[in-house]
């Protein structure tokens, strides 16, 4: 909060009309010195030649971003609200407009103002009373004044624009709509004058004396209308109801159809408002907030910490996004002079400069250089870091030949009415500068110098608008493409492109979208014009994608590559499965030379990618192996991370020691059911497997399952080969039913179920099973589905035989068991009897026990399920228990044999043009 305080601290609220500003005017007036701040140069401007024909030009400064009137003596000062010197004190003190703080732009400015900025006698902020309940909790003591509007706002309903009354307002929401509408009324009403905010104070008070001396009848102008500019408009029309604000389009608010509507109906005269024949029917709710000047009011401010650390531009950044603690204040998204500083200090020239805190505040000093274009974002950069590293390097000092070559070229006033005010913009920048004395040796020339080149264009801007009005878009191009003329055309930061000042459409990766209110005719000479702009920037767009650092680049959930969000590639097939192949998305603005630049930039990203994000089977890849575990690793490697062991039988058999001790510091499990690597088995890495079996079986991927979830039930795509890349094993049994489990349960399930198995054969005496809650229920049929493979039946379990059952100390269970029996002797006759009648589970069989729960994540249906396609067979006892044994050895069918050696062959086949397939048929062999 600010140190200095006021005898008195004021907000004067209400809605336009209400003399709030004259009040303001008059009160500071009163007093030795005083200091308004204005949302607008424009107002600035207007008030301060008020004050300079009361008090004289001696005691009246004009502080703005561009413009700077500072006389010895000055007393009274009219500054926009960001070059407000409130560090000077006087003793009255206001800021107008103050609800502009909850703007999503320009907010933390006037918040600065409200918490920091005072008078030492009067503070007065002035505005709309939505933001009377804010003012409440952030400025104790606050008085608060309402005044009532002195005339009348009424609605008068729709009307084509060639039926307006005179002495209206249209109001537009883009260029483009302001001279077509322009246009319209020339026609048919004999003129309009035009008023953008783009405009500079002559070009927009030449235009306004047209209107106000009667000259024309009409106005047409964009919503900069409704902030303050005082004009005898009797009628105020829209012509749209929605506005694009920068990030998306919009309907307006309430409060913005008011503040623009307000502007009908000056002092006692009342006004209206309505909307044009191309605007549907308005809210009924909405006019009566309108007529009434009832709106919601603001929930919270835009806020900034105004406390930097200027120790370096890491601190100065980290300073810069430090949150308030007041909950109705919120942290700005990153303003322009935050995105400069984020891009400069990236730059390693800055970051070898400012390594004192006089060089970053520098730093910081000329990031809060505008860009009054709002269209060259890379351009302005580029300026910045120009400007810093010649203050750097030549005593704080802009070199003066530099300065003259820069504006020089801004200097012409040849060109359409978009170009003209692109240059006008472009030397309000260099007026800003050339305020800086401490840049600028002969600052006063140069002050003299941006303004008569702002004046001339400014006349030039206003001679076009008078003598014609574009009729559409692409006349404008079609009439610089018919010339020969070189367009003016510039393409944003965020991909919009920009010809002769028209939005047509936006670059999204390396193809262009053109603008959808181009429609017709207008688009063939749209395009056109696109065109040559976009031949000469796919170039430029390429390199930074070559350059650009890794984070830039994505893989996401359906095989895309993306950069910066935008896809431009996808996944393909390529020589094995780890390794795809990228597939660029063409577009004619990239010929097959970027095309392939852009290629080999993702492939060199994708192969880091999948190397930190699939390290196991990197390992696997690269690590020097031999005979049998070469051919292994090959055929996991092929299967994404896991292979059925029952496929690699012959293979495991072969295994020396020293080979299975290869395998295993590598991280590859030969598991009982399964042979894998189990630290793949988790979420990332499991969908990255998932999106390169689709590329390498050139299919859409599948239904991304959730992979932190154990089991699932499978859908269509999901194949056993998918479940198989991904980690999980396809369950199923004879009925069709289905159940993937993951690989690494599976194996747990299959090693206790052995372990209890073994347990059990060890004993060689039968036991009373132990029922728990969840034991009695009865399992007497499998109702849950599971997945497709017969083969799990025939094969799993023949695996399973082969494999020692585990290594739990038989000795010590022996152990347990003899303790179990001695205490069972001693128990007492209930007890004894209660033991009696629990069933007894015969030897060689087990049942389900908590440790297979836990380990697999199922209930006791499921589990029961995975035992049978381990091939145990369930054996219902008295008491609803079910005990497992393991299914006697039969004979098959020669048909059925013969069926399935065919397709583990098949299996076998996949690899046939692999270069590892006469290892594998050597290691067979052997």
């Amino acid at each position: 909060m600010s140190l200095l305080t006021s005898d008195r601290i004021t907000a004067v609220l209400g809605p336009t009309n209400t003399g709030k500003t004259y009040l303001a005017m008059e009160r500071m007036l009163a007093y030795s010195s005083g200091m308004i701040g204005f949302p607008l140069r424009l107002l600035a401007r207007e008030n301060y030649d008020k004050a300079v024909a009361i008090k004289g030009a001696a005691k009246c400064a004009l502080v703005t971003g561009e413009e700077k009137i500072l006389p010895k003596g000055a007393r009274y000062f009219f500054c926009t609200v960001e070059s407000m010197p409130v560090d000077r004190l006087v003793e009255f003190l206001a800021v107008d407009e103050i609800q502009l703080a909850a703007d999503e732009e320009r907010g933390h400015i006037f918040t600065d103002r409200l918490l920091n900025a005072r008078g030492t006698s009067e503070t007065m902020f002035m505005g709309s009373t939505t933001i009377e309940p804010i003012l409440k909790k952030l400025i104790k003591g606050i008085e608060f004044v309402e005044r009532p509007r002195f005339s009348n706002l009424s609605f008068s309903g729709s009307k084509k624009i060639i039926r307006l009354p005179p002495r209206s307002a249209v109001v537009a929401f883009s260029a483009a709509d302001v001279y077509s509408l322009a246009e319209t009324l020339r026609r048919h009403r004999g003129g309009t004058a035009v008023v953008l905010g783009s405009l500079s104070p002559r070009t927009r008070n030449a235009q306004v004396e047209l209107f106000e001396n009667g000259d024309v009848d009409y106005l047409v102008a964009t919503d900069a209308i409704g902030m303050g500019l005082n004009l005898n408009v009797n009628h105020v029309a829209f012509s749209r109801m929605e506005k694009f604000d920068g990030r998306i389009s919009r309907y307006l608010y309430p409060a913005e159809v008011g503040q623009i509507a307000g502007r009908a109906g000056r002092h006692t005269s009342d006004g209206t408002f309505g909307t044009t024949n191309n605007v549907g029917p308005l809210d009924e709710d909405l006019i009566a907030r309108v007529e009434n000047h009832e709106y919601e009011s603001l929930r919270m401010l835009y806020w900034r910490n105004g406390d930097l650390d200027y120790g370096t531009p890491e601190t100065l950044l980290k300073s810069l996004e430090r949150r308030s603690e007041e909950k109705i204040l919120m942290k700005i998204r990153d303003a322009e002079d935050h995105q400069a500083l984020r891009a400069l200090a990236q730059e390693a020239t800055v970051q070898d400069s400012a390594t004192s805190k006089a060089t970053v505040k520098l730093l910081w000093e000329v990031c809060q250089v505008p860009d009054f274009r709002k269209i060259l974002t890379d351009q302005h950069i580029r300026l910045l870091s120009q400007m810093y590293h010649y203050l750097i390097s030549n005593r704080r000092l802009l070199p003066e030949d530099w300065v003259a070559a820069q504006i020089r070229r801004i200097d012409r006033t040849d060109g359409d009415i978009d170009t003209l005010v692109s240059r006008i913009s472009h030397i309000r920048t260099w007026t800003y500068i050339s305020h800086r004395a401490d840049w600028i040796e002969d600052n006063e020339h140069w002050q003299g110098v941006s303004r008569a080149i702002e004046d001339r264009l400014s006349d030039a801007l206003h001679d076009r608008l008078t003598q014609r009005f574009v009729d559409r878009r692409a006349a404008k191009l079609v009439r610089s493409l018919q010339a020969g003329e070189n367009i003016v055309s510039a393409v944003k930061a965020n991909g919009d492109v920009i010809v002769e000042g028209e939005h047509l459409g936006r670059i999204i990766g390396f193809s262009f979208v053109l603008d959808e209110s181009l429609q017709g005719t207008d688009i063939k000479p749209a395009l056109t014009a696109a065109r040559k702009t976009l031949l000469s920037e796919m170039p430029t767009r390429v390199t930074v994608l070559e350059e650009d650092n890794d984070g830039s680049f994505l893989l996401n959930d359906t095989g895309e590559l993306t950069w910066r969000g935008v896809p431009i590639g996808k996944l393909i097939k390529g020589d094995v499965p780890l390794s795809p192949a990228v597939d660029v998305y063409s577009t004619e603005f990239i010929d097959s030379g970027m095309r392939e630049k852009i290629r080999l930039r993702l492939v060199a990203w994708l192969e880091r990618h999948l190397r930190a994000q699939l390290k196991p089977l990197f390992y696997l890849s690269d690590a020097t192996l031999e005979g049998t575990a070469r051919g292994i690793a090959f055929q996991v490697l092929e299967g994404l991370g896991l292979v059925p062991r029952y496929l690699l039988r012959d293979q495991i058999n072969g295994l020396s020691k020293t080979d299975r001790k290869a395998l295993a510091d590598l991280g590859l499990r030969l598991g009982r059911e399964s042979v894998f690597l189990p630290n793949l088995n988790r979420p990332r890495p499991s969908r990255i497997r998932a999106l390169l079996w689709a590329a390498w079986n050139e299919v859409d991927v599948p239904v991304m399952p959730e992979f932190e979830e154990s089991s699932f039930q499978p859908v269509a795509s999901q194949t056993d080969g998918f479940c198989a890349s991904v980690g999980y094993r396809h369950l199923s049994d004879r009925k069709g039913r289905e159940l993937v489990l993951r690989a690494d349960a599976l194996e747990r399930v299959s090693h206790e179920a052995y372990k209890l198995l073994r347990l059990s054969k060890d004993s060689g005496e039968e036991k009373p099973a132990k029922k728990s809650a969840t034991d009695t229920a009865k399992v007497t049929e499998i109702e849950t589905p599971s997945v497709e493979a017969p083969v799990v039946e025939d094969t799993v379990v023949s695996e399973a035989t082969n494999t020692n059952a585990g290594s739990t100390d038989s000795g010590v269970d022996k152990a347990a068991a003899v303790e179990a029996e001695t205490k069972s002797a001693e128990a007492s006759p209930s007890e004894a009897s209660k033991e009696e009648s629990t069933p007894q589970l015969p030897a060689g069989s087990f049942a389900i026990n908590d440790e297979m729960r836990k380990v697999s994540g199922l209930d006791d249906q499921a589990i029961s399920f995975v035992l049978k396609s381990l091939r145990f067979h369930p054996n219902r006892l008295k008491g609803g228990i079910t005990a497992f044994s393991q299914r006697a050895p039969r004979k098959q069918d020669p048909k059925k044999k013969e069926a399935r050696k065919k397709q583990v062959e098949a299996e076998k086949a996949r690899m046939a043009d692999s270069p590892f397939a006469v290892l594998q048929d050597m290691s067979f062999k052997r």
